[in-house]
């Protein structure tokens, strides 16, 4: 060890830079440079790796005599989420890590659409990494393998996902493969490297299919324990599942009731999903092809970017960047976000699966833009990387759970409503279809988890148990998404334990933070001051943000 492990800060500078070395995915998605034609090793000496380099850093950190708040608030984010990652190693996790949204198997794909590719070197760079895609997808077979062999697997329905999707990347679902549309985009030979690469997913999908498919458990549900301890990574707090299913069933009728008043509103004497039928089909609400689709989220974006700046927040002028985004097929139709690179070089941006379609119905998408973007997962986050003189680089770049960073954005839709932004019924109804969506994640995500049944005073099959086969008709019934987006929501869901609770828990929690702060205030209550010092301690567990902000009102 070159550097002195002697605070909190070089800790962290330590940590970041190492794990930035043995994980080139994560140091492309950090805008690191240096690994740019590696790709990260998930075969387990990889894992060990990245182990060894965690269980340093937080020996470290236990030989340090914190001095002040900001050290111990930084030293805290980090042993909170070294605990939870040493129990995700000691359940070997790692060795059945394959999901449809967020496994080695999309990373190592998705690394591809985070690379700079301006220059003949950023060209140069992606051409490369392509031919790294077979060993990297062969060492993350040998994880598979190994969990396989110890009965440390999957359940079939990810399998299944991932081998579809290999089809897609490899060019066998039909039309050419993502490697080789990306080198057709950008204009350049890629040559027997992008054979390479489509080759590689090829192999992939038929492994699993060919021998893991068989091996992989046929049971969904991932039961209490590894339940419990998933949604304690994804939320940083210790929740009470049977309350939080309980709260979750109170939060659907609640929403339900708003969305039959909104209805009403729209065309009176409509029901919800007669509402939404009307603005379905409203071609005045509505815009037709991706293009045109991309440049309406672009200038939402800047618009509101512009509205909120100075009033409610205060912006950097490198978070005001932010570039809206189609996404590559194949992966999950859910939009994402993915944050500026650490010198702001790459702006944050959101990305949008279209799966496909062409018309966009606008309903919706002005609530979806607000949690993505701005307020929501752009702000928080480009905000975060922003602050380099008062979070370490672990803060910046690392810290966060799920529960902190979604409970944000699905705040910040709500925020926008409570502003102002959506008076407009069919927007509002956008913004209870979202938070509906929401609040049957957690009915749904525990329920089918832990087997639980649905209340005797639901309508929709109250006191049978909860089945995968149950939860797809309920999501379109009570969120009203469409139904392809939605078959593949249900997969998401049981291939991510605890994930799909975390929007709607950690609202929950940011919401509970200002009520009170607002009644510790008073009349001095300021929502821009909240708004700022919020965000000012940087990504934690909800535990954590739960008992920094208590420590800030005294």
């Amino acid at each position: 060890m070159t550097t002195a492990l002697d605070s909190v800060s070089r800790i962290s500078d330590w940590y970041v830079d190492a794990l930035a070395t043995a994980s080139p995915n994560m140091a492309t998605a950090l805008g690191i440079p240096g690994r740019e034609t590696e790709l990260t090793d998930y075969s387990p000496d990889g894992h060990a790796e990245r182990s060894a380099i965690r269980q340093q850093a937080e020996a470290a950190l236990r030989l340090l005599n914190i001095e002040n708040e900001r050290d111990r608030v930084a030293r805290d984010v980090m042993l909170e989420r070294f605990a939870y990652e040493t129990e995700l190693e000691a359940q070997q996790e790692h060795l059945r890590s394959l999901n449809i949204l967020a496994s080695p198997l999309q990373n190592t794909r998705q690394v591809f659409d985070l690379m700079p590719s301006e220059t003949e070197e950023d060209q140069a760079n992606i051409v490369e990494r392509m031919g790294a895609v077979p060993e990297a997808l062969e060492r993350y077979r040998a994880s598979l393998a190994s969990g396989m062999a110890q009965g440390i697997v999957v359940a079939q329905r990810q399998v299944r996902g991932g081998i579809e999707q290999c089809r897609v990347w490899s060019g066998q679902g039909g039309g050419a493969s993502f490697f080789r549309q990306l080198c057709d985009e950008l204009g350049v030979d890629g040559g027997e490297n992008v054979t390479a690469a489509e080759q590689g997913y090829a192999a992939m999908g038929d492994w699993l299919e060919r021998e893991y498919l068989e091996n992989a458990n046929p049971r969904d549900p991932v039961g209490r324990e590894r339940y419990q301890a998933a949604s304690r990574g994804f939320n940083g707090i210790e929740l009470d599942l049977e309350e939080t299913y309980e709260w979750g069933w109170e939060e659907v009728w609640r929403i339900q009731s708003e969305m039959a008043a909104t209805a009403e509103r729209i065309s009176p004497g409509a029901s919800a999903a007669e509402a939404i039928a009307i603005l379905e089909s409203d071609d005045a609400r509505a815009i037709e092809g991706e293009d045109a689709f991309r440049e309406w989220m672009q200038q939402t974006q800047d618009e509101t970017m512009q509205a909120l700046l100075g009033t409610h927040f205060d912006i950097a002028e490198p978070v005001q960047e932010i570039e809206a985004m189609i996404a590559p097929p194949g992966g999950a139709l859910a939009m994402y976000y993915t944050g500026p690179s650490e010198d702001f070089s790459r702006p944050g941006r959101t990305w949008y699966p279209t799966g496909g379609e062409t018309r966009f119905p606008l309903w919706r998408e002005l609530s979806v833009c607000y949690h993505e973007g701005v307020p929501g997962h752009h702000l928080q986050i480009g905000t975060t990387r922003y602050l380099g003189d008062q979070l370490t680089r672990y803060q910046r770049l690392l810290a966060g759970t799920s529960g902190y960073v979604e409970g944000w954005a699905l705040y910040a839709e709500r925020l926008m409503a409570e502003l102002g932004y959506l008076e407009d019924p069919a927007f509002y109804m956008g913004l209870l279809s979202s938070q509906a969506l929401r609040a049957v994640r957690v009915v749904i995500d525990i329920g089918m988890h832990l087997e639980l049944p649905i209340p005797e005073r639901e309508e929709y099959h109250g006191g049978e148990t909860w089945t995968p086969e149950l939860a797809l008709p309920f999501l379109i019934e009570r969120s009203f998404f469409p139904e392809k987006m939605l078959a593949s929501e249900v997969d998401r869901y049981l291939g991510w334990p605890g994930q799909a609770i975390s929007y709607k828990v950690g609202e929950r929690e940011w919401l509970a933070a200002r009520e009170a702060a607002r009644e510790s205030m008073g009349d001095e209550f300021d929502l821009k001051s909240f708004h700022k010092a919020a965000l000012d301690l940087g990504p934690m567990g909800l535990q954590q943000l739960r008992d920094e902000m208590s420590r800030l009102r005294g």
